[in-house]
């Protein structure tokens, strides 16, 4: 299972601001790309160094600076400081353990939210925490790693294609917020395909495993609706216009991704009363099994007990028993013992024991 809690003992003690990542090093190299585009021009740049970055501060294009890796506290101590970003927001950028949030700074509107992905080769599902940083004609993303999902934007952008090179910057904020719930569902389906599967086995053959995989989902369930639940309150506060940094325009497009994100929420509310019905079916179903146990073994011992009783009082030793020294004893007791038992299960068949 991959690690949902990540340690911030080493934040512990220093003043508000100070700037410590916070997470796994899920890079080799902090990368800083730039895409400045508006309907006519695009432009966009890979840059080697954060003093590139300077250069786009005032542009009055659509301006998009994307960051992948945070664990290199220097270089986003200067893209912070260049752009005048507050250090709580930063400390809160590099601090990847942070729920989903929005905030609202003035110039700035900052709002966190987690990229969720799924590995097929180990079924297990990871998280990782993207930052937006607003303003008037700028937009700061900061990933934990290279591809965090975004390649498909980035590619309308470069083909002009749609609406997205006609709009500003909060429609691009929308675009991304889209993708990133979309990809929940995407998630969803590979949880509920696995949910499928443990039921069937559930139903036919019940094991240990089947216990351990039930335990985990019901895991990941608990950190997905931790993950995703503070969403809504971020979208909903971006679609009821709590920012001017939000057009009315893109508002109405806000309100579809509501929707979507209430949709992951009931899924999420489903997959985990599935789980816990699957879990009362298994212990109902090992307790069954049990039972079924215990009774053929009753009815072994029932069947047996008289025949026992029989075995052990002629098995006494003593001296005068007249059937002892019946030659017909023996088949006589055999016959009498057979009686006895089919007797028993004809009577167990009769009463639906057997």
């Amino acid at each position: 299972m991959p690690k949902f809690i990540k340690k911030r003992s080493k934040k512990i003690g220093m003043p508000p601001g100070t700037l410590v990542h916070i997470g796994e090093k899920r890079s080799e190299r902090t990368k800083i790309k730039v895409l400045e585009y508006d309907e006519v021009n695009f432009q966009e740049r890979e840059l080697e160094n954060v003093e590139e970055c300077f250069l786009f501060k005032n542009e009055p294009t659509v301006t998009w600076i994307n960051v992948d890796g945070l664990h290199e506290v220097e270089i986003l101590g200067k893209l912070g400081g260049c752009f005048g970003l507050h250090p709580l927001m930063m400390e809160d950028i590099l601090n990847t353990d942070q729920r989903p949030k929005m905030e609202d700074y003035g110039e700035d509107l900052f709002i966190v939210l987690k990229v969720l992905s799924y590995d097929d080769r180990t079924g297990e599902i990871s998280a990782e925490q993207v930052s937006l940083v607003l303003r008037s004609h700028a937009l700061l993303s900061f990933g934990e790693k290279e591809g965090s999902g975004f390649a498909s934007i980035q590619e309308r952008i470069r083909g002009g294609k749609g609406r997205l090179r006609k709009m500003g910057v909060d429609y691009l904020a929308y675009t991304l917020l889209d993708i990133i719930v979309d990809n929940y569902f995407v998630i969803l389906e590979k949880l509920g395909e696995k949910i499928e599967i443990l039921e069937q086995k559930l139903v036919t053959n019940p094991t240990a495993q089947t216990l351990l995989k039930i335990q985990n989902l019901k895991r990941e369930m608990l950190f997905l609706r931790k993950w995703i639940w503070p969403l809504r309150e971020v979208l909903s506060g971006l679609e009821r216009g709590e920012s001017s940094r939000i057009q009315e325009s893109t508002r109405f497009y806000l309100r579809d991704v509501y929707d979507h994100t209430i949709q992951v929420m009931d899924t999420i509310e489903i997959f985990r009363e599935m789980l816990s019905g699957m879990l009362d079916i298994y212990l109902s179903s090992v307790n069954n099994r049990m039972n079924a146990v215990v009774k053929v073994l009753t009815i072994i011992a029932t069947i047996f007990m008289p025949l026992t009783f029989l075995a052990g009082v002629y098995g006494m030793n003593f001296k005068h028993m007249p059937e002892l020294e019946w030659q017909w004893s023996y088949p006589v007791i055999w016959l009498f013992m057979i009686l006895i038992a089919v007797f028993m299960v004809i009577s167990f068949r009769k009463k639906k024991w057997l």
